[in-house]
Formats: structure tokens, C-alpha cells, sequence
């Protein structure tokens, strides 16, 4: 079977690859080809964010596990993503389309399959990519709560303290400007996916040296790299269980990166530059992600300390890193709220880059016709810009985060979906890549050869124990209160999106639909 042209030369105008192998798939370019191999990297960057997912959960890895978690857990990580990553990036080479993983199981799946892979993966992914916007801009909500604490005194000098309605009200803020700026001509868009990835890298740079730089007090480097801290005050003794949990911080950071697929339609040669975007992207947030960590952990001396919720930042462990840091030395810790204030603003972005991913999958997806109002959601204005799709990401987005008002274990189980729901959306075409469509798939420029079944395999795998793994109890004794709930959150949508194609979407739905 020959591979598909990748290159057409009309007359003497050379048509783009991605335009080409889009039209050769059955559809019509209606969004603007505009971004280059940077933009289209810079989206899944900024999504993927060392500065965001590692600041957000540190307390994870520093309450199970400690530095030997966090330095060796994320090199685990990182490794096993790439494989889910390079399996990824093959597949959008042959399929290049703003439906990314559903498109691809209706592909690979087989005419008998293909509806079902399709919805129940693009389902899975759409779901997973709104609880990834709403952890992403509530973490940035919690994270200036504390920065407003921090600045007007601390916990320990009368320093506000916002309630879960301020935040709640904070979250919604940082949502609809998200969508005002989504709502902009992807050109500008483009500037601002750039602007984020290049504060990103900067970033992370600064802190990196900055932090343990002013610390008066550092950790050796025995400690950063042989501690392994049991204290976690969650009743778990076994040292391979706490391990495990503290893999969460390091697979949680590293997902997102599915926006490089979700933006081919919008990116020039997109089925060479897609699967750039997504391997570039793993790949140098593994590296300055493990030079973050290490920035960071060397900072550390006193895990129960940082982890109390009678520290001035209230528990919020990298806040309060920082904050001591200056304030140990200077004698003020002004210079800490700014450092926070360099990592909201990355978060700002990761926030921003998600909505537009999210708003590309919706549009996609509508366009095939699986969500109801379809025909609402794929509409494009003037400016080619899948308007209705980006405020429809956002008010789900923050509905999503009201659970938080009710429990914040809610919440929490609403969040994991975001990690487990996700992966399983990345898992299932690259199954049926190295299953059921082993034999019938072409590859297209990018390809792993003889290696892209054996690499897909341990991908699936992969997630299938990660799935298992983040589904424990994560404290004993199990109650209301301590109960892990993301089986029950997992379960819940598998149970909602395969009961809606038994009962009716089955009757209507025939996978990704041809606009040519």
C-alpha cells in the first residue's frame, strides 16, 4: 500500500501538504492556515506548562515520596509520555485533522467500529480537555488568592484570606478573558501561543537559579536526590504505594499536548509540523521540567513546615519556598510574590492555549455532528474563528469548577478526569493502531517504521496502569472525605457516554463526516 501524496504542486503553486492530505481525507479548509511548526509547538507547550502542572501539585509530590518522587518520578513519566507522545505524532502525520484522536479511532477502528471509537473517544477527549481548562484556571484563581494573602501580611500577620465564593468569582474573571482573547484572529492568537512559550522557557530558567540562589538555607545534594520522605500523614506505609502517588504531580504536568493535533488544521504542512509540535513539546518540557523540580527542591529543608497549613501561604508549599526564600535573606518577601507573579502568568497562558484547543476539538467534533446543537457550535465568523465553540469551552469550564462550592472533593474528582479521562482519549487510537488496524494503516512523512507497533503497545500500556495506579485510595482509612473519587468520576462518564450511544447515538451517529 503506497504511502498518500503529501506534496501537490498545482500549475506552478505549490499547494500546502496539510491542505493537500486534508482535502485527500474529505474535508474543506474553512479555518486559516496560518501557524507555523514554532506556534503550533508553542500551543502544546504552554498547555503542557512545567511551570503550571509542577507548581500546582508540588505539594503531592513533596507529601508522597518527597525529592525522590519528584526528581526520579518525572524522568518515569516523562520516558513512558514520550512513547504515548511518538504514537500520537505518527498517527497525526496520516491524519492531520482539528478532530485529532476521535477522527483517528474512526480511521483505524474499521467501518464496523468506526462510530463507536469515534464517539466514545472524542467524548472522552472533549471531557478531559474541559477539566483540563477548569484545574488550569482555578489553580491560577487559588494561586492569586494566595499572592493576595501573601502581600497583605500572611496567615500568620491578618493577610486576607479570600472565601470559595472570591475564588469561584476569580476563576470565572480569568475564564471569560480567556474567551475574549480566543475570540481574536488565530494571527493574534499566534503571537500570544509564542509569547506564552517563550515565557515559559524564560521562566523556568529564572526560578530555577533565582530561587535556591537567595535561599539562605539549601538542601544537600544528598537530600534532593536520596530523601525519600514516608511522613505523609495519610496513613501509607508501603514505600512503592507512596512512590506511586507521587507519579501523579509528574503525569498530571505532562498532558495537553494533543493540542498540536486538535490545531493541524490551522497549522502550515501539518502533517509534518503536527507531529513536531507534539514531540517537541514532551520533550523539552521533560528537560526543563527536571531542571525546575531541581531548582526548587534544593530550596527545600523543611517538609512538614512547608506542607502546614499554619504557614503564611496556608500549605501552598512552592508559595511559601519562595516567599521565605527573600524573606529570609532581605528580610522582605516582596521578591517571592513577584516570582509567583511570573508563574501566574504562565498559567494565564496554559489556561488560554487550552481554550483554544478545547474550542478547535469542539468545532471538529460539532462539524461531524455528535454534540447536540451541532450545527450551533461549528459555525466560524469573519475572522475564521470557531467563535460559539470558544465560549461554549469556557461556560463549561466554569460550571465544571462550581462542584468546588458544594466539596472540594467533587471538585477533585471533576479534576481527575482531566488526567485518566484524557490519557484514555490518547490510549484508544493508538490501540486500535496497533490492533485493529495494524495492517490497513499508512503512514504519512512522520513515521516510526518497524518500531510504531512495539512503541504503540507500550503507550497503551502505559495508561492502562496509570489508570489503575491514580484510581487507589490516596488515605487510610478510606472515608466520604478521603475516598479517591476518580474511578467514580471515570466511571461515570464511561457510563454516560456509552448509555447515550446505546439508548439514541448509535441510531444517528456514523463517525467523522466528509464536508467535500
Amino acid at each position: 500500500m503506497g504511502v498518500p501524496s503529501h506534496t501537490v504542486e498545482n500549475g506552478s503553486v505549490l499547494v500546502d501538504s496539510g491542505q493537500s492530505r486534508l482535502r485527500e481525507l474529505g474535508y474543506k479548509q474553512e479555518l486559516k492556515r496560518d501557524l507555523s511548526v514554532f506556534s503550533n509547538f508553542a500551543f502544546s507547550f504552554s498547555i503542557i506548562s512545567v511551570l503550571t502542572g509542577i507548581t500546582t501539585l508540588y505539594n503531592t509530590g513533596l507529601t508522597f515520596g518527597g525529592p525522590i518522587s519528584l526528581v526520579y518520578g518525572w524522568f518515569i513519566a516523562g520516558g513512558f509520555t514520550m512513547f504515548v507522545g511518538l504514537s500520537m505524532a505518527e498517527i497525526c502525520s496520516s491524519y492531520p485533522t482539528s478532530g485529532g484522536l476521535y477522527y483517528w479511532s474512526a480511521r483505524l477502528a474499521g467501518r464496523n467500529w468506526a462510530p463507536f471509537a469515534s464517539w466514545f473517544t472524542g467524548w472522552f477527549n472533549i471531557v478531559g480537555q474541559w477539566a483540563v481548562t477548569t484545574s488550569v484556571d482555578f489553580s491560577l484563581a487559588q494561586l492569586i488568592q494566595v499572592i493576595i494573602l501573601l502581600s497583605t501580611g500572611g496567615k500568620n500577620g491578618g493577610g486576607y484570606e479570600a472565601s470559595k465564593y472570591v475564588v469561584i468569582a476569580f476563576h470565572g474573571a480569568i475564564l471569560s478573558m480567556h474567551a475574549i482573547i480566543n475570540s481574536l484572529p488565530i494571527s493574534v492568537l499566534s503571537f500570544f501561543g509564542q509569547l506564552a512559550a517563550v515565557w515559559n522557557l524564560l521562566g523556568v530558567v529564572l526560578l530555577m537559579i533565582l530561587i535556591p540562589s537567595v535561599a539562605t538555607e539549601r538542601a544537600s545534594a544528598k537530600f534532593v536526590f536520596t530523601h525519600f520522605n514516608t511522613d505523609n500523614g495519610e496513613g501509607i506505609n508501603s514505600k512503592v504505594y507512596i512512590f506511586v502517588l507521587g507519579l501523579l504531580m509528574s503525569q498530571y504536568t505532562l498532558t495537553g499536548y494533543d493540542a498540536s493535533a486538535h490545531m493541524t488544521e490551522e497549522t502550515k504542512n501539518a502533517d509534518k509540523n503536527g507531529p513536531k509540535g507534539i514531540i517537541s513539546a514532551i520533550g523539552i518540557s521533560i528537560i526543563f521540567g527536571w531542571g525546575y523540580l531541581l531548582g526548587i527542591t534544593f530550596a527545600v529543608t523543611d517538609i512538614p513546615y512547608l506542607l502546614s497549613e499554619d504557614n503564611d501561604a496556608g500549605g501552598y508549599a512552592i508559595a511559601e519556598i519562595f516567599y521565605l526564600a527573600f524573606k529570609n535573606r532581605y528580610g522582605s518577601g516582596v521578591g517571592g510574590i513577584i516570582c509567583l507573579g511570573v508563574i501566574a502568568i504562565a498559567i494565564f497562558f496554559c489556561g488560554m492555549s487550552s481554550v483554544t484547543s478545547n474550542s478547535r476539538m469542539v468545532y471538529a467534533f460539532s462539524r461531524d455532528g455528535a454534540m447536540p446543537l451541532s450545527s450551533l457550535w461549528h459555525k466560524v465568523n469573519k475572522q475564521e474563528v470557531p467563535i460559539n465553540a470558544v465560549w461554549l469551552s469556557a461556560f463549561i469550564s466554569f460550571c465544571m469548577a462550581l462542584t468546588s462550592l458544594g466539596s472540594l472533593v467533587a471538585f477533585q474528582a471533576m479534576v481527575s478526569i482531566a488526567t485518566i479521562g484524557l490519557y484514555i482519549a490518547y490510549a484508544l487510537p493508538i490501540f486500535f493502531r496497533v490492533s485493529l488496524g495494524r495492517k490497513s494503516f499508512v503512514p504519512g512523512p512522520f513515521n516510526l517504521g518497524r518500531y510504531g507497533v512495539v512503541v504503540g503497545w507500550i503507550a497503551v500500556l502505559w495508561v492502562a496502569t496509570i489508570s489503575v495506579l491514580f484510581s487507589l485510595p490516596v488515605a487510610y482509612p478510606v472515608t466520604s472525605e478521603t475516598l479517591n473519587y476518580t474511578p467514580v468520576a471515570v466511571g461515570g462518564l464511561l457510563f454516560i457516554t456509552v448509555s447515550w450511544w446505546i439508548v439514541s447515538a448509535r441510531h444517528w451517529f456514523t463517525g467523522p463526516i466528509t464536508n467535500i
